[in-house]
């Protein structure tokens, strides 16, 4: 059996005050049918750009919809990074940590990783400089594309409704 959660519940759950006890039972039962569009409603009022949000990427990222039809990567503070189908992180502020100095500035002497072998890859958002993302990686490898939403399939198939529009 689910239980539907009202708005200010939801928005308590996005903001991380609501009691653990709260959120381990909403993350853990099954979830009430509108409780995306919900979710939805509760990112869109936390913003403080009218672009629509189609779904979340990440804490302080979004897929949106533009005018033409287009969907768009976009910040809570509004930066655009790219259309949905490219990683966002070719588009990012990047910092790498890839000697023994900026690796000591987070991890203590000898607990952190030896740079010939992993460096650490920060992605910054340019407008509120918050971090976004944090991948470590061999030196070399290629920019992790860690999410490429199927929209169409999602909303049409999974929620049986229409994409949103601009």
């Amino acid at each position: 059996m689910s239980v539907t959660y009202d708005k200010g519940t939801l928005k308590q759950l996005k903001d991380g005050v609501l009691p653990h006890e709260k959120a381990h039972q909403m993350q853990s039962k099954f979830k009430d049918a509108d409780r995306f569009m919900k979710m939805l409603e509760v990112w869109q009022d936390s913003v403080e750009w009218d672009d629509k949000i189609l779904m979340p990427l990440a804490e302080h990222l979004f897929v949106v919809a533009k005018p033409g039809g287009r969907r768009v990567v976009q910040s809570t503070w509004g930066h655009e990074y790219c259309e949905a189908h490219e990683n966002w992180k070719l588009y990012a502020k990047v910092f790498v940590r890839n000697t023994p100095e900026l690796m000591r500035e987070i991890f203590p002497d000898k607990l952190g990783a030896h740079t010939d072998w992993m460096q650490i890859r920060e992605y910054y958002d340019p407008v509120s400089g918050a971090l976004l993302e944090v991948e470590a990686v061999p030196p070399g490898y290629p920019i992790v594309h860690d999410f490429k939403p199927d929209i169409d399939t999602f909303y049409n198939e999974w929620l049986k409704m229409p994409v949103p529009e601009a």
